[in-house]
């Protein structure tokens, strides 16, 4: 088994679109540029790049003897973008493969996932929920093409919650502290009880994760947890909340109702992943404690997650109809809003993350969509503090200094936000850390 493993892994390594070697300096000119921050494009300009990051931007031209020069042509160049809640493992299989195949193939898989996602112009995300800390050691190391990934580890929930795969009728346990197959790998996670809790995220700390995910509410793909259950107690969410800052970074959980988000809230997290359900008084108790709203723009549309249990189903269609009611409220009270997409289980519509991104066009403007896609995103990263493992440089802005994560966009995504829906079309260059991974200018 190992040597055929091996041997499908090699096939898939040699195959990869790699990206051409960086010259040591590469100057793009002509080019209108987003610089992620303001929404006056900086006109005619040029960006001069050396190494992995952005050495000048001027509207000037740029002298630099030996560079590689590529003609923008017009084009509006953009910031790599961001996806704040991504699973790298879940995005590229069935739900029937997470649970029964092995863990070497969700890599594989997770893998061609990655390096897909990156030709969609996402060049960095932050993943909340899974095992993908092999695939990020492969990308950073150049070994395979993928976006910056930013890891939770598993998320983490109680028994009977959204992280609990078992058997219903896998009681009562002889040994509470046995885990499943998926549990020993560190895709998903149970911890019950306060010093399990620790245990638990201690592990995800020592495994590299640079923000650790609990769940303190109902799921919509999970099996045994109605929307309307509240997780843990707060002294296990307290636990989960200074073992994470003892180590300089914050807890986002999984939640959607008022009840659930508020004990978190009160409990110290820092982002709210989904919050569907929330009420004005729950998002301004956001606000005044400086909390995260992650929400995504799922909508019970042509774009549905489909799910083969009905009562996931049911789950979903009660989730997707208060997406634009929380949308609009969180806007109209200031709580900071980051974007995502949350796509599991189906790379079909994975390959639709750009069309979820121009989805956000029902309640921001291009400039507000693409703003949250990229500088704020970066300013939610942050967050991790001192487990940020890119710290050579900031993201999400074309600036000086910055990763040269950039993209030219056939057309001004800031006057057509559905350019971003199409990046196989639209996407003319895409470049992560100073690197070209697709170029297909005339």
């Amino acid at each position: 088994m190992a040597r055929i493993f091996l041997g499908v892994a090699f096939s898939i390594l040699a195959s990869a679109a790699h990206a051409q070697e960086p010259a040591q300096q590469t100057l793009i000119t002509n080019v209108d540029i987003f610089d992620g921050v303001h929404e006056a494009l900086i006109e005619d300009a040029n960006v001069l790049i050396e190494g992995e990051l952005i050495r000048r931007v001027s509207s000037e031209p740029i002298s630099a003897d030996g560079a590689t020069v590529i003609d923008g042509g017009g084009r509006t160049m953009i910031p790599g973008l961001i996806d704040a809640h991504w699973h790298v493992l879940f995005n590229y299989v069935p739900q029937s493969e997470l649970l029964t195949r092995d863990f070497e193939h969700l890599v594989v898989m997770g893998l061609k996932g990655a390096e897909a996602t990156l030709m969609r112009g996402f060049t960095t995300v932050r993943d909340v929920g899974g095992n993908p800390f092999s695939i990020k050691k492969a990308i950073d190391a150049d070994i395979y093409p993928g976006p910056r990934i930013y890891p939770s580890g598993p998320m983490i929930s109680q028994t009977g919650g959204h992280s609990d795969g078992n058997p219903y009728t896998s009681v009562p346990s002889e040994d509470p502290d046995t885990l499943s197959y998926l549990e020993r790998n560190m895709v998903v996670m149970r911890a019950d009880g306060v010093d399990q809790v620790r245990l638990r995220v201690r592990e995800s700390l020592r495994m590299g994760a640079t923000q650790i995910k609990i769940s303190t509410g109902g799921g919509v793909s999970s099996l045994y947890d109605p929307l309307d259950v509240s997780e843990y107690s707060p002294e296990e969410i307290s636990a989960a909340v200074t073992e994470a800052e003892n180590w300089g970074t914050y807890v986002a959980t999984h939640t959607f109702t008022d009840r659930a988000t508020q004990i978190a809230i009160e409990a110290g997290i820092k982002t709210v992943e989904h919050g569907f359900l929330l009420s004005d008084e729950t998002l301004q108790m956001m606000k005044d404690a400086g909390v995260w709203l992650s929400i995504q723009p799922l909508l019970d549309d042509e774009d549905a997650f489909t799910f083969s249990d009905p009562i996931s189903t049911a789950k979903w269609i009660e989730v997707t109809q208060g997406t634009d009611k929380v949308y609009r409220a969180a806007k109209r009270l200031g709580v900071k809003i980051d974007f995502g997409t949350d796509i599991l289980f189906d790379p079909a519509v994975a390959a639709k993350q750009g069309k979820f991104l121009a989805k956000l066009g029902h309640w921001f403007t291009p400039f507000e969509a693409l703003e949250m896609a990229t500088s704020t995103n970066a300013e939610l990263l942050l967050m991790s503090g001192a487990r940020n493992p890119y710290q050579a440089g900031p993201l999400g802005v074309i600036a000086e200094g910055a990763y040269a994560d950039l993209i030219l966009v056939d057309g001004n995504p800031l006057e057509d936000l559905t350019l971003v829906a199409d990046p196989d079309e639209n996407f003319d260059l895409i470049m992560k850390g100073g690197k070209i991974f697709k170029q297909a200018l005339n």
